[in-house]
């Protein structure tokens, strides 16, 4: 649709409660809880998805059904303060888990809170302010060139305000299954979240899975394709590369392993192969595919910039509600008080060097984010290249000046922090604002908006890091924090020198194949690095939804419907195990002597005491699992058939 001839849901000239105390507060609490939520899911799963959809759902159960309140722009304030807490926990659990990784082995000291919130706060700030300029450019001149997924299908949600009962009930129903079902497996331990197989025959391959409802919703809402490039990239490594080693090397000491491969796989079967080669190999692909994405957005980079800046002052002095942005000049002394603060605040490991680094790759990654979402949403935004691609040249350019051995790994690793938060919360406020310029909400009040849900992520998420951190660690079977451990290794490899290089062109040169023969490299990449259980329940849920849409309808719109239900309902089971994930590292750090163990977590564990239903159990309740969303998709009455 021409923007010239585009008019929002409600129309710049009529004026309803937007930013309201009822928004804000309802906002922040939606940040807290979704901030949670995906901050465990990303350290489980190495990846986080949009919470947009499922905050706009609650926010108008809530306001609508509960509250009485009829304002759809409440509603979308609502939504955009709530996401806010996805997109900087994202860029924080990446990241920042390296720095208690290091601090564990004697390298720096233990991040505290104040370093945490201060980091988050400055990089989800700037990504905001940085974001600003480019509205008009990405949301408004590009209407109907870039389709911000998310964005449209949240103003959706939003319009069809009517229905916010039955859609928020459907996402309550998969918070409160995914909850139980969660804390079956993992607090009570009835039944294995993980099954695993080595396969005897076929010598360094091995399948299992992580039997978890976050992983299923994760598959559906990702879709078919996603998952199967993922699931690809696992079937690579474990089935290709890892019985290849074991053929070829058994009697050989392969870098930076110090036994024979032979005595490696004896010893661990083929989780060893995965991380002593793997998942250098992955690093690889990764890096690569992040650095390509960026080479290939250059030209539209440029041309973004160019144009926004052209643009930004002619709309600035609009008397249109809908056109005001928050003014240039607030812009830019946000952006300078957030560079000082990073130069001279001591809780930050930064120098004035760093600082203008994070500046200058701040705007460029800014500028990448936001295109990108655009053009292909916010849950398959490559944040983690980006960061990948910050830190080996951060990390060079720093070792170059003098900052080396943990004064310099520390500070690589909180611009890639920085850079990684910059990138995510740059995504997520373009696809806000692109559902504010469809409902017709005031862009200057969004933004303001994305910044209260930025402050209130950045005071939380120190917390939730430490809790994770007492109660399991980083880098284990229940917390692998795949992305970090992979930033923790880029920064060690290059300011080290030892970095096992052969390994990492493998997965480049695997990238490149990739790449060559049309299949997107980073979801490919990030399933060859991550273990094979990750992308087996991702495939599942994909698979689900595959199902759903080849189903023969009434009408495409019972198809749409029917589809949709699910992306809510499996919204839904991410929330609820993320949050109850939360809870059991609440329990995991509660002193509770017994017999059974020495904290609240060990005392519920029945599996202690014999009871379990084995890894036969375990599949069966996931198949029930994957039926579930059936039950709230064709098998919903509610939905016109």
């Amino acid at each position: 649709m021409d923007q010239k001839n585009f008019q929002p849901y409600i129309p710049a000239n009529q004026v309803m409660p937007e930013f309201t105390v009822v928004s804000v507060v309802l906002g922040a609490l939606l940040a807290i809880m979704f901030g949670a939520a995906n901050a465990y899911l990303g350290l489980r799963v190495g990846m986080t998805v949009s919470a947009s959809i499922p905050a706009a759902v609650i926010s108008m159960g809530i306001i609508r059904k509960v509250l009485k309140r009829d304002s759809i722009l409440e509603n979308n304030m609502v939504q955009t303060i709530g996401s806010a807490g996805e997109s900087v926990a994202a860029g924080a659990i990446f990241t920042l888990p390296a720095l208690f990784m290091w601090a564990q082995e004697g390298i720096g000291n233990m991040p505290n809170l104040i370093e945490i919130g201060l980091i988050a706060l400055c990089g989800g700030v700037l990504g905001v302010l940085l974001m600003v300029p480019l509205r008009s450019a990405l949301i408004v001149k590009e209407h109907g060139v870039l389709t911000y997924p998310e964005g449209q299908a949240c103003a959706q949600v939003l319009i069809a305000g009517e229905e916010g009962g039955a859609k928020a009930s459907t996402v309550f129903a998969g918070l409160g299954i995914a909850a139980g079902y969660k804390f079956i497996a993992d607090g009570l331990k009835l039944f294995p979240s993980e099954v695993d197989w080595a396969i005897p025959a076929y010598k360094g391959s091995g399948i299992g899975m992580d039997v978890l409802p976050a992983l299923a919703g994760v598959g559906y809402i990702c879709g078919t394709k996603v998952s199967s490039y993922l699931f690809a990239g696992g079937t690579l490594a474990w089935f290709v590369i890892m019985p290849l080693i074991a053929l070829f090397g058994n009697e050989i000491v392969l870098f930076p392993a110090d036994q024979p491969v032979g005595v490696l796989f004896a010893e661990g079967g083929p989780w060893a192969l995965w991380k002593n080669y793997v998942k250098y190999i992955g690093a690889g692909a990764v890096a690569a595919g992040g650095i390509m994405s960026l080479l290939k957005s250059l030209p539209l980079i440029f041309r973004t910039f160019k144009e926004a800046v052209g643009d930004y002052g002619k709309r600035a002095s609009s008397t249109l509600r809908t056109e005001q942005d928050l003014p240039m000049k607030v812009v830019a002394l946000g952006v300078l008080l957030m560079a000082v603060m990073l130069w001279l605040i001591p809780a930050i490991p930064l120098n004035l060097f760093s600082a203008f680094i994070v500046i200058v790759f701040g705007f460029f990654f800014a500028t990448v984010s936001s295109r990108m979402v655009g053009l292909i949403g916010s849950s398959n935004n490559p944040v983690s290249g980006m960061a990948i691609a910050t830190l080996l040249i951060s990390t060079m350019l720093l070792k170059s000046t003098g900052t080396v051995g943990a004064e310099g790994m520390v500070s690589a690793i909180v611009i890639g922090s920085l850079i990684c938060i910059i990138a995510a919360i740059a995504g997520d406020t373009s696809q806000d604002l692109k559902t504010g310029f469809l409902v017709g909400s005031t862009p200057r009040l969004q933004q303001i908006g994305e910044l209260i849900g930025c402050v209130v992520s950045a005071v939380a998420i120190g917390g939730i890091l430490y809790l994770l951190n007492a109660a399991w660690g980083y880098g284990g079977a229940e917390l692998p924090a795949a992305q970090a451990t992979l930033m923790k290794m880029v920064v060690e490899g290059v300011m080290g020198g030892n970095l096992p290089w052969a390994l990492v062109f493998i997965g480049v040169f695997i990238a490149i194949v990739v790449e060559v023969l049309g299949i997107p490299v980073l979801p490919v990449a990030i399933g060859l690095y991550l273990p094979i259980h990750l992308s087996t329940p991702i495939m599942a849920g994909g698979l689900v939804r595959m199902f759903l849409e080849k189903r023969k309808y009434s009408s495409e719109k019972a198809k749409d419907e029917t589809v949709q239900a699910g992306v809510l309902y499996t919204s839904g089971l991410i929330a609820g195990e993320g949050i109850i994930g939360i809870l059991l590292a609440v329990f995991a750090i509660i002193p509770f002597a017994s017999e059974y163990g020495k904290n609240l977590g060990d005392f519920i564990n029945i599996s202690a005491r014999g009871v379990s239903l084995g890894n036969i159990g375990a599949l069966v309740c996931f198949a029930l699992l994957l039926l579930s969303i059936l039950k709230f998709t064709i098998w919903n009455k509610k939905i016109d058939k």
